[in-house]
Formats: C-alpha cells, structure tokens, sequence
C-alpha cells in the first residue's frame, strides 16, 4: 500500500515537474519577449531631467561658438602659416571638447591613453554627437580629421574646420573619393601629421558597429603609419539620434595597441578591413556588436 502509494506520488511529481518545466519555459519566452532592452532607458526621470538636459546643451552650444569665434579670429591671423592652423586646431578641440564635455557631465572611463603617444591613423567607431566632443578633445595634437567636403556648409563649425587646413573628401562617386584619399596620404606624409577618421563613412543610427569603408586602408598602404583604434562605448545611448536629450549614460574610450602596416599589401585590402573590423567586435559591449556578431556569440 506504502509503495502504491509512493508511487502515485512520484507519478504526481513527474507530472506536475513536467507541467511546471513547461510552464517555466513559457514564462521564460515572455519574460523575454516583454523584457525592455538595458539600452531602452526608459525616460522614467521626468521633465525636471529633462529641463536640465537641455539647459547643459543650450550652454554648451553657446561656450562652443564662443570658443570658436575665438579661435576664428587667431586662425585668421595664422593664414600663413598652415601648420601653426592645425596645431590651434587641435588645441580647439582640446579646450573646446573638454568643456561641453564637463558641462554634459557624463561620467567617462579612459583607458589605454599611452597609445595616443605617437603619430598614427586613429580611427573609431562613430554613433553619436558626443563622439565628435570626445574626439576633438582626446585626439593628439598634430592630427588633422578628415571630413565630407559640404562640412564647409556647417555654421561657424565648418568654417573654423577649413581655416584649420583640416582635410575634406569629395565622396559623390568612387573615383573622386579614392582621389581625395590618396591626396589625404600624401598631405599627412609631406607634413608629418596623423589622421583621425571614422572607418565606417556614416553615423550608426543603432549605435551597433557599421561596415567598414576601405579608405583608411587605403591611406595606411600609402603612408605606413600604424592603426590605433579607439572604441567608444555608450554614447548612442547618452545621445541618441535626432534627440535634443543627453542622458546621464556612463561612457567609454578605449585606445588600443597600435596595428603595424608596414608590411600591408594592396592584394590584401578586404582582408585587412575583416581584421581591424573584427578587433571592434571583440571589444565593443554586446549592445554595440552587429547583429550577425551579437547572434553567434549570445550572452547568457
């Protein structure tokens, strides 16, 4: 009696194990199907947050024409001397970043900043506004950037870019573009200068990692100046694409060891692109990976 008894009771238990696994499992699939994403940040801080956010931006936008009027004025007493315009330049942005940088207030983590030491193609990935900020600021002095050639067109921005002598790109068709690079070469080597530019061509409307164009290949054969990636993390969450919000999202700018070029070949481009590519997939967080990276390497 004992044992029928026993076993009925185990027969119960298998079965009601059996209906709460699948119920577990059901559960589990609409805990993740309702689940919001980390990145969401849902607005939950009000609109007194918010008012903030948008007096920081009103402030830096004022400081930032400020310091380029400033800095219009001494490029214009500079014009003949091309040099002595990027060196201001890049202390611009080494002011100018650093203070609406400040003013945001974003908490940021800096590692690896001993690699900025030496001439080089810095490249980085690009999802934000803040991107621009934090590279004006942490690019080295002697480095110019390399823009689409209607950036002339921006207010007070554009035209300090170009008293700079920084360097455009005409990128209406392919052969324009792979003209403006080699020229982009030839004016770093003839004038001992690095590189700052955005491998993937365009802003990241996600935040995750684009494919990469080939022009800073492209100037690394002709140059032979090592590649130094800086990932950057977080910002497309602080400040997210047509938003006139910055979130208070901790944000991340990580230098990596520097990648020779000096023995590249050209019959090896596209496998240069995977490998510089694949780096950023390593180290940028899960949220930033593209979709076919972030699916074969899921997280538990």
């Amino acid at each position: 009696m004992r044992n029928r008894r026993f076993g009925s009771q185990i027969h119960a238990g298998s079965s009601a194990g059996s209906n709460l696994e699948e119920t577990s499992k059901l559960v589990a699939k609409e805990d993740i199907r309702e689940r919001p994403r980390a990145d969401d940040n849902n607005d939950e801080e009000g609109w007194g947050c918010v008012l903030i956010s948008w007096i920081r931006i009103g402030v830096c936008f004022a400081m930032m024409m400020i310091t380029t009027l400033i800095w219009g004025l001494i490029m214009v007493l500079l014009l003949p001397w091309p040099y002595q315009r990027i060196r201001q330049g890049n202390i611009y942005g080494h002011v100018t970043g650093r203070l609406l940088m400040w003013i945001l207030g974003n908490p940021i983590k800096i590692e690896g900043p001993e690699y900025s030491k030496e001439r080089a193609i810095y490249i980085s990935n690009h999802a934000s506004p803040l991107d621009i900020f934090l590279l004006m600021w942490l690019t080295p002095t002697g480095t110019v950037g390399i823009a689409k050639k209607e950036v002339v067109w921006y207010p007070l921005f554009g035209q300090l870019y170009v008293l700079a002598n920084h360097l455009r790109i005409d990128r209406s068709n392919r052969i324009t573009a792979i003209e403006s690079m080699n020229k982009v070469a030839c004016a770093i080597v003839k004038n001992n200068l690095s590189l700052m530019i955005f491998p993937e061509g365009t802003r990241s409307k996600s935040g995750q990692l684009l494919p990469f164009k080939k022009g800073f290949v492209h100037v690394a054969l002709k140059s032979r100046l090592p590649i130094v990636p800086i990932v950057l993390s977080g910002t497309h969450l602080a400040w997210r694409k047509n938003s006139l919000r910055v979130r208070p999202t901790p944000l991340g700018v990580k230098y990596l060891p520097p990648i020779r070029t000096d023995e590249w070949t050209v019959e090896n481009i596209d496998d240069y692109i995977r490998m510089v590519h694949e780096v950023y997939i390593k180290h940028l967080p899960d949220s930033q990976k593209p979709a076919a990276a972030a699916a074969a390497n899921p997280t538990i």
